[in-house]
């Protein structure tokens, strides 16, 4: 059996801080905790390494969260199999949001928080009810995973009521905004070509920003959304083949800026808002594109499984709301068709019923 090599640098193992970065932690006996910086056996990390052993108070200590606190909660769920699985994208929105509640509250006990103090913090963004919501679902999240640690016995959040949003969420483009935007930018701009992109695919920005020559074969484009995982596989579509067509042929991505850099998915979003805005379309955004091509779909009569594969979604709630508004305009305009045919038949009538009486009184203008 070969043998284990010997350590190099005993007391130094390696961790995933809440981030998914790499660091290198010094611990040992009589020491205080700390990283070490540079790359594992660079000239910087040993010098750091020969610091950390001789009780150095240059480099940076590892903060430890006392038990029982929301800092202690955080910087464990955030090394479970559970927060592991999810998605990148996930992960940066929920840290985003975890960080904004350790500043005010991580250095609190989870189980001195009672009811009315979550009421009292989403009552603080009852201006922005997505928000609100948002942080109810960060601290439920974290009192059950709490209560798997033995932290606490009981759900604080049992009970919390969601803040009403706005139904439709994100504006759903139209069809006259989507021609409003083309023939402001043009059928041959990168604008256009960004959202045709979204528009026939369903891309959202973290997916769409990724889309190039490799994801295109016999006439279809594939792709895995970045959020859900799902896979999406569809035919390229003539109108979204016309704005390809325009990519430079030694360009491998359909999207990118600068020398031909690939975007971030934030700097993306900024830059597409700033397109709505140049075609006087500020309330339009990246996401109303799914939308709208999903509502394309459902106007046109695809079913619940169609929308679900051109969303990448793997269950059919949001396809069928979709449906549900398709067949709510079907049936308005088929109850209005109906009144307009009754009042076409209406008149007719009427006008029939006034020939009928001319004629009668003709006819007794004559007999007389």
């Amino acid at each position: 059996m070969k043998r284990r090599a010997p350590n190099p640098f005993p007391g130094v193992t390696r961790t995933v801080d809440r981030h998914g970065k790499v660091r290198w932690r010094f611990r040992f006996k009589g020491r205080p905790n700390c990283y070490l910086p540079g790359v594992y056996g660079s000239a910087e990390f040993r010098a750091a390494y020969e610091e950390a052993k001789s009780g150095g108070s240059n480099l940076p200590v590892v903060p430890k969260a006392e038990y029982g606190t929301f800092d202690w909660l955080i910087e464990h769920y955030v090394r479970t199999p559970k927060w592991q699985k999810l998605a990148p994208i996930s992960r940066r929105n929920l840290l985003h949001e975890m960080d904004r509640f350790r500043t005010e509250h991580g250095s609190k006990r989870v189980k001195n928080l009672r009811p009315e103090h979550i009421e009292a913090l989403l009552a603080r963004k009852a201006a922005t009810p997505a928000a609100a919501n948002r942080l109810l679902k960060l601290i439920r999240r974290l009192c059950r995973f709490a209560i798997r640690k033995g932290v606490i016995t009981t759900d604080p959040t049992v009970g919390a009521e969601r803040y009403a949003e706005n139904p439709d969420g994100f504006h759903t483009w139209t069809e006259d905004e989507i021609l409003k935007f083309e023939e402001h930018h043009g059928i041959a701009s990168k604008p256009v070509r960004a959202l045709r992109l979204m528009l026939c695919t369903g891309a959202a920005r973290q997916d769409v920003i990724k889309l190039g020559r490799q994801s295109t074969k016999a006439g279809r484009i594939a792709y895995r959304r970045g959020k859900t995982g799902g896979d999406v596989d569809l035919p390229i579509l003539s109108e979204l083949a016309d704005v390809l067509a325009f990519v430079p042929s030694d360009q491998m991505l359909f999207l990118t800026h600068g020398a031909a850099r690939p975007y971030k998915t934030e700097s993306f979003g900024n830059w597409f808002r700033d397109q709505c805005v140049a075609a006087g379309l500020p309330h339009c955004s990246a996401h109303g594109l799914r939308k709208a091509g999903a509502t394309r779909l459902a106007n046109a009569g695809a079913n619940v499984l169609e929308i679900m594969a051109f969303l990448g979604h793997r269950t059919p709630a949001e396809a069928q709301t979709y449906i549900k508004k398709a067949d709510r305009k079907q049936l308005a305009d088929r109850g209005m068709e109906r009144l307009e045919s009754a009042k076409r038949e209406q008149n007719l009538s009427n006008q029939v019923e006034k020939l009928d009486k001319h004629r009668r009184k003709q006819l007794k203008t004559k007999g007389n």
